[in-house]
């Protein structure tokens, strides 16, 4: 099995290139608009305000907490179609969302800022001076944004297992060498990566649900799942407001027991 999300600078084509390397292995591919789409209709949100989240630089009037709201009903979309297999996602935030573990490949695309803007201009019909100021702008929101929300240097190599720079070859050369590396990992298979993912899955489910239910949304608490059994703790989970994040995690397809007040495990989703 394997999962390739795709983070990309603006103007680097990174689109372009999950699109080629999902066709080379016959993989689905899905940007991230429309997992955002999917997620502001799942949840009965705007997809302007699941934007925000990975997007712009919080302003004084935003909470945090809503941004982790919307953080956590994207990932929940995004893990449960990367549990299906197979996939190829290309959408900022959404290496941040990958598991631990050898689930798949997070790719960083990047491109000197003046092929870049070249790109942003013909894209978005802008003038040559206005398509760079909107890429470095750009560049300057998304890295304050990725650093509030997951304490994480969008631009540091070391978060990803590859970092492609689309200038330098033909992006059907780095399709083929994404299709080389899902291919390795999906020779090496693996049951329990399978089932690591799929628990990784229910357990944003129930994060999800959770922190949309208007009775407790804000609270604090950590998620996680382990063949099906799912945990819950968190400060104030006490009764009766255990039985109700019971009843909630139970609506959630693939659960198969819940438990509130226990330890945690690795595969930990935490609201802030």
């Amino acid at each position: 099995m394997a999962v390739i999300a795709i983070s990309q600078q603006l103007g680097s084509r990174g689109i372009e290139l999950g699109e080629l390397a999902a066709r080379e292995l016959g993989y689905r591919f899905q940007t991230g608009e429309q997992l955002i789409a999917e997620t502001a209709k799942r949840f009965n949100v705007s997809a302007e305000q699941v934007k925000l989240f990975e997007v712009h630089n919080p302003r004084f009037w935003e909470r945090k907490t809503d941004s982790s709201r919307y953080a956590a009903y994207y990932r929940a979309v995004f893990l449960q179609e990367a549990a299906q297999d197979r996939i190829v996602v290309a959408g900022r935030s959404t290496v941040n969302f990958l598991p631990e573990g050898q689930f798949g490949i997070r790719v960083r695309t990047i491109a000197p800022v003046a092929e870049r803007a070249r790109q942003v201009a013909k894209d978005e019909n802008l003038g040559a001076a206005a398509a760079e100021k909107r890429v470095r702008d750009f560049d300057a929101e998304v890295k304050a944004r990725i650093q509030t929300l997951f304490a994480k240097d969008i631009d540091d190599p070391s978060i990803y297992d590859l970092v492609i720079n689309t200038a330098r070859l033909p992006l059907a050369v780095h399709a083929k060498t994404l299709a080389t590396l899902a291919t390795r990992i999906d020779d090496e298979g693996g049951a329990e990566r399978a089932k690591s993912l799929r628990d990784a899955a229910i357990a944003a489910q129930v994060h999800a649900a959770l922190v949309a239910h208007p009775k407790i949304r804000d609270a604090q608490m950590s998620v996680n799942c382990a063949a099906g059994c799912v945990r819950v703790s968190g400060p104030g989970l006490v009764p009766p407001w255990d039985e109700l994040v019971i009843g909630v995690a139970q609506t959630i397809e693939g659960v198969a027991s819940v438990e509130v007040g226990a330890e945690e495990d690795p595969i930990t989703l935490t609201t802030s």
